[in-house]
């Protein structure tokens, strides 16, 4: 199969070098959080010196913030808000908030200060947007950062001076809180926030195949109703056509006009009476119920010739005397098993087995190569998304597992992956499920896998 020969990544280099260039945060609401903490700050020393009454270094407080202010305006200046930083410049503006918050807890107390704890801001936030180089540079920053105040600092504001002190074991402790924090939270929130976005990206790819495979299925309903729309004019021109022939002499200048009239007309009845009977190739009947045999013949079709040399059987196995269960044309069934079934006809050594089963209660569809079999390490991951074996050629990003999964999803489906004389897919749902799947047009029946 696609993933079972494979290590896991979690995204390409190509992603992850394109989210890097684009970058994912706003100039403008950068600036927006920078105004707030350069308003905090004014707000918090000002309120400690003439609200509480604490002597402050007041003057070279208000030029570290002063240095804050002057920097966003500059970068307002510089960017509009709409256009989006790039890693490395949104690191760059994070570590010089870091540096400009160091010298400001410099000049009140140091780690004493209990808003020290806002070190943790600037990390949390590359931690969430930005990637892991940049984010493991803003935290050993951050932990230089408060192993300097830790060790200098002017003192903490106090009435009267030198009155409060904080033991050497506790100032260790607070060393060594707020750094195991600063690792913690930043690992956490990162590896959360990477997770999301890889789903994300990954749903939006499923989404953007199940339009495409829906569109098909579109076509191929227009196909069909042409060819009965025109059926009845086709017959009324063949008719005329026909009773013209009998009427104009043979040496008439109109005989030959007449001869390719009824040529063409013969013509575009066998063209209807083809997407009449073959309507699968232009997309299928999406407004017709069929068994669930033809359904999954039909998601086979189109693979039986992707390698030469390789077997491919579809057998029915009736469990009780049920009849076989007759579905909506699903375009999440046949792109999920088309997709299946190529990656088992890709990997598979000469055979390719598909066993449709049945019975009052449930449908099974077994998919079964006699390639080497998922890897042990690998079936766990398997389902997620960027997982392949063909990192880095051209068209292979490790969705195909996870796209064909979670659509089946969506239409009550249950899929296991394992090992049996090869790797082997199946595919399970409760029959009365199955047979209640409408056909959709636009992606909107209800999602039970999003």
């Amino acid at each position: 199969m696609n993933s079972n020969k494979s290590q896991t990544v979690s995204f390409s280099d190509r992603r992850r070098e394109a989210i890097a260039r684009m970058g994912r945060l706003r100039v403008g609401t950068l600036i927006l959080i920078r105004w707030i903490a350069a308003g905090g700050q004014a707000m918090a020393i000002l309120t400690v010196r003439f609200g509480m009454g604490y002597e402050l270094p007041i003057a070279a407080c208000f030029a570290v913030i002063l240095t804050l202010a002057i920097s966003n305006g500059w970068l307002a200046a510089r960017r509009a808000p709409r256009a989006r930083l790039g890693d490395r410049e949104t690191a760059l503006v994070l570590g010089s908030d870091l540096v400009q918050l160091a010298a400001l807890l410099y000049l009140t107390g140091g780690l004493h200060n209990p808003f020290s704890i806002l070190i943790l801001a600037p990390v949390t936030v590359s931690a969430t947007i930005l990637s892991r180089n940049a984010t493991a540079a803003l935290v050993a920053l951050a932990i230089a950062t408060i192993s300097v105040l830790s060790l200098w600092h002017m003192p903490l504001p106090w009435d009267p001076p030198g009155a409060f002190f904080h033991p050497p074991t506790y100032l260790l402790g607070l060393w060594t809180g707020l750094s195991v924090a600063t690792v913690f939270i930043s690992s956490y929130v990162w590896s959360v926030a990477e997770e999301a976005r890889s789903m994300s990206e990954a749903f939006a790819a499923t989404r953007q195949a199940l339009a495409r495979e829906q569109r098909f299925a579109a076509v191929g309903g227009l196909a069909a109703a042409a060819a009965h729309e025109l059926g009845s004019p086709l017959a009324t021109i063949a008719v005329v056509a026909g009773e013209l022939a009998r009427t104009v002499p043979p040496d008439s200048e109109f005989a030959e006009d007449v001869q390719l009239l009824i040529s063409q007309s013969n013509r575009c009845r066998d063209i209807l009476a083809k997407l009449s009977r073959h309507p699968d190739e232009m997309g299928g009947m999406p407004f017709e119920h069929t068994p669930l045999s033809a359904l999954i013949e039909e998601a086979a079709n189109p693979h039986k010739g992707d390698r030469e040399n390789i077997e491919l059987d579809i057998a029915l196995d009736p469990k009780d005397e049920s009849a076989e269960p007759e579905i909506a044309h699903s375009p999440e069934i046949l792109l999920a098993v088309g997709t299946l079934i190529q990656n088992a006809v890709q990997f598979a050594g000469g055979k390719v087995e598909i066993t449709i089963a049945w019975s009052a209660e449930e449908a099974e569809i077994s998919i079964l190569d006699d390639g080497p079999g998922f890897p042990h390490d690998v079936l766990m991951a398997l389902g997620e998304p960027y997982v392949s074996s063909r990192r880095g050629e051209e068209g292979h990003m490790g969705l195909g597992v996870f796209i064909a999964q979670t659509l089946l999803e969506r239409t009550g489906a249950t899929i296991s992956f394992g090992n049996n004389e090869g790797a082997e897919v199946v595919i399970r749902w409760p029959r009365t499920m199955l047979e209640a799947i409408e056909q959709s047009d636009s992606g909107d029946q209800p999602a039970r896998g999003w």
